[in-house]
């Protein structure tokens, strides 16, 4: 069975990882699952968005 999630290593600028972190905290949540939530809205924006 395939793992549900995938270990993957990103490499981001320093003033959008603070940010990311900051809004992460802010929203009691991992950076991992914050970034996570972040990417998945996106997606599903996009998929709107494109019809």
């Amino acid at each position: 069975m395939k793992p549900l999630k995938e270990k993957i290593s990103i490499t981001v600028d320093s003033d959008v990882l603070e940010k990311i972190k900051d809004k992460a905290e802010a929203d009691d949540r991992s950076l991992s699952q914050y970034i996570n939530i972040v990417l998945k809205e996106h997606l599903k924006e996009k998929t709107t968005a494109d019809g």
